[in-house]
C-alpha cells in the first residue's frame, strides 16, 4: 500500500476511534487508535488521542508513554504536554507535571486554563514539600490527640441521627442511611466519634485477616464479596468514586462498628493520600466538614487490612499478586501497613497490580506495580496451598471476570463507573461448603442530580480530543 493510501486509511481509523471515544467506549477507541498507529506510527495526534483514552481507563502508565512519544514526534504539540502532565499527576509525580505545565504557559501565556493548571500544580508541589518537612518530626501526634469530642455541642436544631450512649446501633444505622439519602449531613460530633472508634477497631487487626466460613445460610445483601456465614467483605476503593464518598465510607464504618466480627473492609489504592488529593475525597471532606477530619480519615485508612484469607483456600486483595515470586501468606502478615503505600514491594502490589492473559510479568499499564500472568498465579497458589484469588481494582463490562483458568477472579461493584462507563456491577456469594463463587450482577440506579466527581482536583478534569 502506498504511503498516501496508508495515511488515508489511518485517518479513517482515527475517526472511527474518535467516535467510539465520544460514545465512551474507550476500549474500542484504544483498539482503533492502535490500528491507526500501525499504519502511520509517526503521527503525534494519534498517540495523544490514545493517551487520553488510556487516561479514561486509568491506564496511567500507558498514557504517559503515549504522551511522551507524541512529544518526541512533535515537541511543539501542546496537547501532548497536557496529556503527559495529567498522566504524571495521576501517578503522583507532581514535579514532572509542573514542568510540562510550565512549558504550556510559556508557549501560551494568555491561556487561562493552562495558567490555572500551572498554579494548582505549583500549589500541590509546595504543599508536598511542606508535608515532607513536618513529617520529619517523629513525634507527630494523631489528630485524635487534638480533638475534644466530649465538649462538642450538638445544636438543638439538629434533627439527624445520634449515637446512643456513644455507640452505633442498628436503629442509628437505619436512620443514618435515610438521612444520607435525603442528602443531609451527619453532625460532626457523631462523625468524629465513629472515626475514633473505627480506628481503634481496625488498628487491632492484622494485615492479613483470616476467617473460616461454616455451612450456614446467610445474607443476600450485595457487596464486593458476600460471605454466607452472614458476613460481608468490601474490597477497597470506598472513596474517590463519585460525589458521595463521605456518606459511603461513614456507612461502611458504621456497619464495621455494629458487626465487627462479620463485616470486613480491605484497603484499596484509593484509600491513600495522593489519590484522595487528586480524585476528590480530600476536597469532599473539606467541603462538608474540615481539613482536620480528612487527616483523621487518612489515619484510619492506614489501618485498613491489606488482604483476607477465607478457609485457608481463597485469598482476597484489592489489586493483585506480586512483582517477585516467593511471597508467602506469612510475608503478608508481617507487612507494616500503618503508612502511605511505598512505590514498590508487596504492599504496593496488593493495592495496585493487575492480571494479564500471557505468562510472566510485564510493566504495569497504570505505571505502578506490575501485571502478572497465569503462571505467576499458579506458582503463588501452589506455594501457599490456595485455590484461587479474588481481586477488584478494574472496571469490567459485566461486573466481574474470571481469568487464569478460574484461579483469578475480578469483581467490580460500581455500576456505570464514575457515571460514564456503562458497566454492570457485581458481587460474589461464597458458601463455606465448597467455596464455589456465585456471581450476582446489578445495574446502576438513579442518584441525586449532583455532578459526578464534583470534588475531584481540577487538574484531573480531562477534556476531549
Amino acid at each position: 500500500m502506498a504511503e498516501e493510501e496508508q495515511n488515508a486509511s489511518a485517518e479513517k481509523l482515527k475517526e472511527k476511534a474518535n467516535n467510539y471515544f465520544k460514545d465512551k467506549d474507550y476500549e474500542n477507541a484504544i483498539k482503533y487508535y492502535t490500528e491507526a498507529l500501525e499504519l502511520n506510527p509517526s503521527n503525534a495526534i494519534y498517540y495523544s488521542n490514545r493517551s487520553l483514552a488510556y487516561l479514561r481507563t486509568e491506564c496511567y502508565g500507558y498514557a504517559l508513554v503515549d504522551a511522551t512519544r507524541a512529544l518526541e514526534l512533535d515537541k511543539n504539540y501542546i496537547k501532548g504536554y497536557y496529556r503527559r502532565a495529567t498522566s504524571n499527576m495521576a501517578l503522583g509525580k507532581f514535579k514532572a507535571a509542573l514542568k510540562d505545565y510550565e512549558t504550556v504557559v510559556r508557549v501560551r501565556p494568555n491561556d487561562k486554563d493552562a495558567k490555572m493548571k500551572y498554579q494548582e500544580c505549583n500549589k500541590i508541589v509546595k504543599q508536598k514539600a511542606f508535608e515532607r518537612a513536618i513529617a520529619s518530626d517523629e513525634l507527630k501526634r494523631s489528630v485524635v490527640d487534638s480533638l475534644d469530642i466530649e465538649n462538642m455541642t450538638i445544636e438543638d436544631d439538629y434533627a439527624g441521627p445520634k449515637l446512643e450512649d456513644g455507640k452505633v446501633t442498628l436503629k442509628f444505622m437505619k436512620d443514618l442511611m435515610a438521612w444520607f439519602k435525603d442528602q443531609k449531613k451527619l453532625h460532626r460530633k457523631c462523625a468524629y466519634q465513629m472515626l475514633v472508634q473505627v480506628k481503634e477497631v481496625l488498628s487491632k487487626l492484622p494485615s492479613l485477616v483470616e476467617i473460616t466460613l461454616k455451612e450456614v445460610r446467610g445474607s443476600n445483601e450485595s457487596s464486593d464479596l458476600v460471605l454466607t456465614s452472614g458476613s460481608q467483605l468490601f474490597n477497597g476503593d470506598f472513596v474517590d468514586r463519585g460525589s458521595f464518598s463521605l456518606e459511603v465510607i461513614l456507612t461502611l464504618f458504621g456497619f464495621k462498628l455494629l458487626y465487627p466480627e462479620h463485616f470486613y473492609l480491605l484497603r484499596g489504592n484509593h484509600e491513600t493520600d495522593n489519590m484522595n488529593q487528586m480524585y476528590g475525597f480530600e476536597g469532599e471532606v473539606k467541603a462538608k466538614y474540615t481539613a482536620q477530619m480528612f487527616q483523621l480519615f487518612s489515619e484510619v485508612f492506614q489501618w485498613l487490612p491489606l488482604a483476607q484469607c477465607i478457609n485457608n483456600k481463597v485469598l482476597v486483595m484489592h489489586g493483585g499478586l506480586f512483582s517477585e515470586d516467593g511471597v508467602t501468606l506469612e510475608d503478608i502478615r508481617k507487612i507494616d501497613r500503618n503508612r502511605q503505600p511505598p512505590d514498590s514491594g508487596p504492599m504496593c502490589d496488593l493495592l495496585w497490580s493487575d492480571p494479564q492473559p500471557q505468562d510472566g510479568r510485564s510493566v504495569s499499564k497504570r505505571g505502578v506495580s506490575c501485571q502478572f500472568g497465569p503462571d505467576v498465579t499458579e506458582r503463588f497458589l501452589e506455594q501457599n496451598k490456595l485455590q484461587y484469588i479474588v481481586r477488584s481494582h478494574e472496571v469490567k463490562a459485566e461486573g466481574y471476570e474470571v481469568t487464569h483458568s478460574g484461579k483469578c477472579i475480578t469483581v467490580f461493584s460500581a455500576p456505570n463507573y464514575c457515571d460514564q462507563m456503562g458497566n454492570k456491577g457485581a458481587y460474589i456469594h461464597l458458601r463455606g461448603s465448597d467455596l464455589k463463587p456465585e456471581f450476582h450482577q446489578f445495574t446502576a440506579v438513579p442518584h441525586p442530580n449532583v455532578k459526578p466527581m464534583a470534588y475531584a482536583n481540577s487538574l484531573m478534569q480531562l477534556g476531549m480530543m
